[in-house]
């Protein structure tokens, strides 16, 4: 079962990013050049941020 949830997770994703590009690409093209600016450590720091807030938030959603 643990396939048929990470494919929904998957596709939910794309939705997701996928309304990002579509609705608000100018938004997207800002937050790029954000990201340039920063550093890579930053960038890692960010990334691992997000990780752990997915992580956090699938343990919730299977606690529910």
């Amino acid at each position: 079962m643990i396939w048929k949830e990470l494919v929904m997770a998957l596709g939910l994703m794309a939705v997701i990013e996928g309304l990002v590009l579509a609705l608000a690409p100018l938004r997207f093209e800002q937050l790029l050049e954000a990201l340039r600016s920063l550093s890579r450590g930053q960038i890692q720091t960010m990334g691992l941020s997000v990780i752990a807030l997915g992580v956090g938030l699938v343990w919730v959603a299977k606690s529910l």
